[in-house]
């Protein structure tokens, strides 16, 4: 029986709260908290899923289709 890689990915959103002096400010302070692992999305709150299909025998992965 062929076997077949399926790849899912998915784009999870979330908002969080940072003090800061700027927006730029934020966004830097928000990136070292994430990189820290002090700022973790919840798999909950999914806005997007797409699916592909890749054969074992073959290197050409099928495009992304949302489902």
């Amino acid at each position: 029986m062929p076997q077949y890689q399926i790849i899912i990915e998915e784009t999870v959103v979330d908002d969080f709260i940072v003090e800061a002096n700027s927006p730029k400010e934020a966004q830097s302070i928000a990136e070292q908290l994430y990189r820290d692992g002090k700022i973790v999305l919840e798999s909950g709150e999914v806005q997007q899923k797409r699916i592909a299909v890749n054969a074992s025998d073959c290197e050409n992965i099928i495009d992304f289709e949302e489902f």
